[in-house]
């Protein structure tokens, strides 16, 4: 790839710092203004990426919602909302370039109590085991698999239980040395080393299937308090999600229930409510037509790019309808503009026209993921990390940091070389501000590419070691014992 010469690397601050005119900038989990309004639905991030185990092929995907959980809060907690329905919806063939779901795999949860006649809602005793008598507050769900080539076809493909949140002391066996007191484990290369909760709740479904849901570190990175204080980042910077935890829903997929490797899938998830209440003392359930809520593709698409009047409207809406709705803000980024205007004293670094390229990373905004690679290199724990270290080749800067790989269905960047992070799929541990800027900034049309940067938001790891095998999200943050944005605890 072509490089064009750039202060950017040496003053990657002053990038963003340039751009304080722009409304938002960065995944910060608060997209739009009224999914703010309603955390359990409000889809924070969404990941999917080629995955082998076993010498078996998977597309992982995950969703995560209720964005800068507090660790240890009570009297009650954060939980999956029993009124909500959960979905990762699949594009395959021609519905890829339609933005029209192909599979759709809910998740329904329902919540239990062994006694409401306490205060104490989710941990009556030390829980060492999932579902145990210590745990009061018990979650267990649904995934049912929606064909919608056969007519919206619906299968059951079994149940799952979901974990206690990290407390602390309750909750001993997330954290070092099975010590309440202690922080949160560290990510892990092997799955025999997973604490004890986040083992027993992995459910193996029908037909090769995989999955979890429950509480975890949110695996997003950057410095988002600082963007949005008018630009001003810090130096190093400061992880605004560090210290918080997020709900996270995984699922494992065998790419032959999806038709096999040789093809390109894509990827979305949307939250859904009731539209008719009843709200009683016996029953809190709600029925009637589900109404969505909530939509997430690739990360930063909302947030940077769609304008104030479109954010609610790109909630409700399908990715069916991106190309008529807001394919504006990607052949046209206002961010752009900015940039030229405010960094580059009106020079046209940022190309600002005519970018086919960005939408055809975010129109329709499904992430899309070449199958017919190898799988996905993993973060681990980084560079100093002995025991669970980063895959070998694996750069959060994805493609901008030599990171690929090899498609075998589509010529990529020559030779079949394609990004080995976002924005082909997405994994944990993806600089998704440094490789989003970076895009910006960068001219991807012409051949070789034009690279500009990278650049970024001086944030360059999570705060937490990420996890080698499913579920691959760090582990939650002990509600005793954490930090947040970088402080030690």
């Amino acid at each position: 790839m072509k490089e064009k010469i750039t202060p950017l690397r040496r003053c990657a601050a002053l990038l963003l710092a340039g751009m304080m005119a722009s409304p938002a900038f960065a995944s910060s989990h608060m997209d739009a203004p009224l999914i703010t309004l309603d955390p359990a639905a409000n889809t924070a991030d969404v990941y999917a990426f080629r995955s082998d185990e076993a010498g078996d092929k998977y597309l992982t995907i995950a969703l995560t919602v209720y964005p800068f959980e507090e660790p240890g809060i009570g009297p009650n907690k954060y939980n999956f909302d029993d009124n909500v329905l959960y979905e990762m919806h699949v594009s395959l063939g021609n519905d890829l370039a339609k933005g029209k779901a192909t599979i759709s795999y809910q998740f329904q949860f329902e919540t239990t109590y062994k006694t409401k006649g306490t205060i104490l809602q989710s941990y009556i005793g030390v829980i060492n085991d999932v579902g145990d008598a210590g745990q009061n507050l018990v979650q267990t769900y649904t995934v049912t698999k929606v064909d919608h080539r056969k007519g919206d076809k619906a299968i059951l493909l079994g149940k799952g239980i979901v974990p206690p949140n990290n407390q602390g002391i309750a909750t001993p066996k997330y954290n070092q040395g099975d010590n309440g007191e202690n922080l949160a484990k560290d990510g892990v290369a092997a799955s025999a080393n997973l604490d004890t909760y986040t083992f027993q709740s992995i459910a193996e479904l029908k037909s090769g299937y995989k999955t979890f849901a429950g509480q975890r570190d949110d695996g997003f990175y950057g410095d988002i308090q600082s963007i949005f204080d008018l630009l001003q980042l810090h130096d190093p910077g400061k992880d605004s999600q560090g210290g918080y935890n997020i709900h996270s829903i995984v699922l494992r997929i065998p790419l032959e229930e999806l038709g096999g490797a040789s093809q390109a899938a894509g990827v979305y998830a949307t939250t859904s409510r009731r539209k008719i209440s009843i709200l009683n003392e016996s029953d809190t359930k709600t029925e009637g037509e589900w109404i969505q809520v909530g939509r997430q593709g690739n990360p930063l698409f909302c947030e940077a790019f769609v304008a104030i009047a479109d954010k609610d409207r790109y909630n409700r809406s399908s990715p069916q309808d991106d190309k008529k709705l807001f394919s504006k803000y990607a052949l046209k980024p206002e961010l752009a503009g900015l940039i030229n205007a405010i960094l580059f004293k009106g020079t046209k670094v940022a190309p600002e026209t005519d970018r086919t390229d960005l939408a055809g990373i975010f129109i329709p905004d499904l992430i899309k993921v070449d199958l017919s690679t190898g799988p996905a290199k993993l973060a681990g724990g980084g560079a100093d990390s002995v025991a669970n270290p980063d895959d070998s080749g694996f750069s959060r800067l994805s493609i901008f940091g030599g990171d690929v790989l090899m498609s075998e269905i589509q010529a990529g960047f020559g030779g079949g070389t394609i990004p080995g992070g976002w924005p082909n799929g997405r994994r944990f541990g993806d600089d998704v501000i440094d490789i989003g800027v970076t895009a910006v900034l960068s001219d991807l049309r012409t051949s070789p590419p034009t690279i500009v940067g990278p650049a970024g938001d001086n944030v360059n790891h999570n705060d937490i070691a990420y996890n080698k095998v499913f579920p691959y999200a760090a582990t939650p943050h002990n509600g005793r014992k954490h930090a947040h944005h970088g402080t030690n605890p």
